[in-house]
């Protein structure tokens, strides 16, 4: 029986995001398969959920943007070196290179194994090249895995590996369409989502990106036929970023529509907002690497409208190929919508994109990498 390996995760921060979600997840795979998990990162909010899976921590700010970071490519070889690492798996650019750096000046026979996951789509650049460069890259979707082909020709297509991302089905239970009983809950807290009329749900951190100015254009068309439609966007509205709050408020008036919209922070109950839904957006201007709200919706039993293009568009075409708009296309938009709230298309019968089966391919792949022979260099 192979021996339990020791993996190192390298990321800039423990704060929120995707990035840090997959890191524990990981992390917490490791640990329950008998296998020592270590993350190197600057810490942060979420460092406690880490280290509640029995995961170490190691802090350094590997993610801070100063010549000074360049002092930690020695303390990383020293640690790599010193615990008997196994594989090093670089999550974020800048750590990435310095994990790269310091696994140079260790003896090329026992020198662990280095891999990267390509959790976005940035800027094509010799700096993010790096992300292309491990002995196996993990890609979120097969919309990343072209996308690095296509900036990185030079890559090998062997030792690309696509792995979506997954949710833990329990935390996202199919409800019942309508529910009742969600829609009041939520109207309580935000009584402009109160009515018998369709609700519209846009998650989504408060940034021109995330398309809140095309969801209430839509609301704006909808309410104007005599639809009595309210629309939610929790994470819209971020003490930061005021300016932009205001500018929506702004865009709702001008629609005519502020009393039947919700722009407010996130909330951590986001089962519940999909439930109380009748139907949720995706309208990111930029292509996402992934989509998660897509499969988090579709858990819970709600139908999606979004932007084909991404990782959204991806999901959507094999999931519920109904929800999938050209990008942009407002009146296509409306028309899908309309229908939507009305007659809901048929959802997938079970979730594939699973935690378990995110964790189990992840670690498929260090053991695949473990066992694989090194490349001549």
């Amino acid at each position: 029986m192979p021996r339990p390996l020791t993996v190192v995760q390298l990321l800039p921060a423990l704060e929120a995001g995707g990035v840090e979600r997959s890191t524990i997840e990981i992390a917490a795979a490791l640990v329950a398969a008998g296998h020592r998990a270590i993350v190197v990162s600057a810490g942060g909010r979420l460092l406690p959920q880490l280290q509640a899976t029995g995961a170490e921590h190691i802090a350094l700010a590997i993610g801070r943007k100063s010549p000074m970071v360049l002092r930690h490519v020695r303390t990383l070889r020293a640690l790599f070196a010193r615990e008997g690492v196994d594989i090093v798996h670089a999550r974020s650019r800048l750590p990435a290179w310095l994990g790269r750096w310091a696994l140079r000046g260790l003896p090329a026979a026992s020198r662990p194994r280095f891999m990267t996951t390509v959790h976005g789509l940035n800027s094509p650049s010799r700096y993010s090249a790096i992300m292309a460069r491990g002995e196996r890259v993990v890609c979120v979707s097969a919309t990343v895995r072209d996308y690095v082909l296509r900036h990185y020709p030079q890559t090998d297509p062997g030792v690309l590996r696509v792995i979506p991302r997954g949710i833990d089905v329990a935390e996202f239970p199919h409800a019942p369409w309508p529910d009742r009983a969600a829609r009041q809950r939520v109207a309580a807290f935000h009584p402009a989502l109160a009515g018998d009329g369709p609700l519209l749900l846009l998650p989504g951190r408060g940034t021109r990106l995330k398309g809140h100015a095309d969801a209430l254009a839509l609301l704006g068309r909808l309410r104007g036929e005599g639809v009595d439609a309210r629309l939610w966007m929790p994470g819209g509205r971020d003490p930061s970023r005021a300016a932009y709050v205001a500018e929506l408020e702004a865009a709702a008036a001008s629609h005519g529509i502020a009393a039947a919209v919700a722009i407010t922070p996130q909330t951590s109950a986001i089962a519940e907002a999909y439930a109380a839904s009748d139907l949720v957006l995706q309208l990111s201007h930029k292509p996402e690497a992934f989509g998660r709200t897509v499969i988090e919706a579709l858990s819970v039993g709600r139908a999606v409208v979004g932007w084909d293009h991404g990782g959204v568009g991806e999901l959507l075409r094999e999931l519920q190929p109904a929800g999938a708009v050209a990008p942009f296309d407002a009146r296509s938009l409306l028309d899908t919508v309309r229908t939507m709230v009305t007659q809901p298309p048929s959802l997938p019968g079970t979730m594939p994109y699973t935690l378990q089966a995110m964790q189990a391919a992840t670690l498929s792949v260090y053991d695949e990498l473990r066992d694989a022979p090194r490349a001549s260099r």
